[in-house]
């Protein structure tokens, strides 16, 4: 590989490293640790889903593109099964919740840190009936993630009436 491509790859890994452990992570345990058990599994309409939820599908996304499309994993996720959920069917804490995406995310930052310049523009199967190249996958996760995020950072400022306070964190 060329300096350039070990440069670019590198700051592409590093990106995702920030963006998810330095932004995301603590903004959604933020909000989730603000929550109490009701408002976390609270949907607010009937096609909405809780902020449990959200996370829970957070977390099977990356799973899904960054463990099993780009790190050769295999791919046990129940899509379903992450907006089904209920808090009467589980005992899940919010605790909990963030460390399984927390996990999740830290395992994926090792993968895509670890990739280089082939990987990125290599095409990978994703979900068994798409191929993308690892960039895409990359920026999908992100961009996935920024979305849901947003949908959890509007919740828990409507539900508490508060300003979230993101950058004293």
């Amino acid at each position: 590989m060329t300096e350039v491509q070990n440069r670019l790859t590198e700051a592409l890994g590093q990106e995702f490293r920030r963006r998810m452990l330095n932004d995301y992570i603590p903004r959604i345990g933020h909000c989730v640790g603000l929550l109490d058990s009701d408002q976390l599994w609270r949907r607010p309409g009937p096609t909405s889903n809780s902020v449990a939820n959200l996370v829970l599908h957070l977390e099977g996304n990356v799973r899904q593109w960054i463990q099993a499309g780009l790190g050769g994993q295999d791919d046990h996720r129940q899509r379903g099964a992450e907006f089904a959920a209920e808090q009467a069917a589980t005992s899940t804490s919010g605790a909990l919740l963030m460390q399984q995406l927390t996990d999740t995310v830290e395992e994926a930052v090792q993968i895509v840190t670890a990739m280089n310049a082939d990987d990125y523009v290599a095409v990978h199967r994703f979900q068994s009936r798409w191929d993308e190249t690892g960039i895409a996958a990359v920026i999908h996760v992100l961009e996935h993630f920024s979305g849901h995020a947003g949908q959890i950072y509007a919740f828990t400022k409507q539900e508490l009436g508060i300003d979230l306070q993101f950058f004293d964190l």
